[in-house]
């Protein structure tokens, strides 16, 4: 009995105790069936039913009427600023999200716990209080805004006005999602590419930035479906002029104020199934990656 054919057989049986023992491993809380079932449950009352209600409103409007609420001119601008807008500012939060993690996990300065602290106060603070903030900021006589509008760029009541807030609610998601992977990551890979002669810049495009690109996508892809479906700190500082800066979830706050529900569903439904569709695709991504990696 040779040595290649005894590791193949050891492999073989390793492979079946750690499929016994995740087995029984998913058996290990009492109570399996129930936990299960209330599991089911609580995702059918939170998710799914809205979900289905959605999909039932619509359906009552007959395939022509919803292509025609859907593809209006005025909801497709809102669908262009929406999308286009939370796409600006998941990019801008990738960037500095990143940097803002790198920094509190690799250095160490006075005020660290705060400024670490500060990062989820856009999951604290209200929306509409966000908003009427930033708009104060970002108005033409505000603090920031001042500089904006002396300089010709309207930041307030405009596409970039939108972007600002939607940055301000974004930024904890890749912030929070880089930064325990960063954490994570064995110092010693670090120091044998420098003992290797490879530069700092190579180290991180190498070596860093490989380990840290699936969370960035995470916190990318949660930042832009955060940002489509934001109303209440956008709708203040946006100014909600018809084809210009109207965002599709105040045409959906609107369908609904006229008791159109059908309408108002038709427009979320294209706006849930782009984001499906943007997820999906950066999911797709992630696993052909690790695929790829051998993961």
């Amino acid at each position: 009995m040779g040595p290649r054919f005894l590791g193949k057989r050891w492999r073989n049986s390793a492979s079946m105790s750690e499929v016994f023992f995740m087995r029984a491993a998913a058996h290990v809380i009492p109570g399996y069936r129930f936990t299960l079932g209330i599991t089911f449950f609580y995702l059918s009352m939170i998710l799914l039913i809205p979900l289905a209600a959605f999909l039932l409103y619509a359906s009552g409007m007959g395939v022509g009427k919803f292509l025609a609420v859907a593809t209006e001119l005025r909801v497709v601008h809102a669908y262009l600023v929406s999308f286009g807008t939370s796409l600006a500012a998941a990019l801008v939060n990738a960037v500095f999200g990143l940097l803002l993690a790198w920094v509190l996990v690799r250095y160490d300065f006075p005020g660290k716990r705060l400024l670490d602290g500060l990062i989820d106060l856009p999951f604290a603070l209200p929306t509409a209080v966000a908003g009427i903030a930033l708009t104060t900021l970002y108005a033409e006589n505000g603090w920031l805004g001042r500089f904006f509008y002396a300089a010709g760029i309207p930041s307030a009541f405009s596409v970039l006005g939108i972007t600002i807030a939607l940055v301000f609610v974004g930024i904890p998601f890749v912030a929070r999602s880089v930064q325990p992977v960063l954490e994570g990551l064995d110092p010693q890979l670090e120091e044998a590419a420098e003992m290797l002669g490879a530069s700092r810049w190579l180290t991180f495009r190498r070596v860093v930035f490989p380990e840290l690109l699936s969370p960035l996508l995470t916190g990318f892809a949660l930042a832009f479906a955060r940002g489509i479906g934001e109303y209440g700190s956008v709708v203040f500082i946006a100014g909600n002029l018809p084809y210009e800066t109207e965002i599709a979830p105040l045409l959906i706050m609107a369908k609904l104020e006229s008791f159109d529900y059908p309408s108002a569903a038709a427009i979320a439904i294209v706006m849930m199934a782009a984001s499906f569709l943007v997820l999906l695709a950066l999911n797709g991504y992630q696993r052909w990656r690790m695929h790829h990696q051998g993961v």
